[in-house]
């Protein structure tokens, strides 16, 4: 399992969101992986299995989702900065969409 995983749920429509492409890119945005999410709304595999701490970025285009899910949204695309302090541990950053907000959080 990669150092970083994250999980989008849609919820307005109450599934997991399917076909999102996300960004794992350093703070300075360059590009050091790309995934999309699974059925389950998942990534298990974006990134090295470790990674230096360190201030890092995922990008969700949720517009591209919206656009194939025929919703209608205000957020082309969520940007989540986070900083990966602690080497050993497993960061999950899962995100709850809707066409109109999101939230995050830190996850287990």
């Amino acid at each position: 399992m990669s150092h970083i995983t994250t999980h989008v749920l849609d919820s307005a429509l109450g599934r997991p969101a399917e076909g999102v492409p996300v960004q794992l890119e350093s703070e300075q945005g360059d590009l050091l992986d790309y995934a999309v999410t699974d059925a389950d709304g998942r990534i298990t595999e974006i990134g090295p299995p470790s990674l230096p701490a360190r201030v890092y970025r995922l990008v969700f285009d949720v517009g591209s989702y919206f656009e194939a899910t025929g919703q209608k949204g205000f957020y082309p695309r969520i940007v989540i900065d986070f900083d990966l302090a602690d080497e050993d541990a497993h960061y999950h950053v899962p995100v709850l969409l809707s066409p109109w907000a999101y939230s995050t959080y830190r996850g287990s």
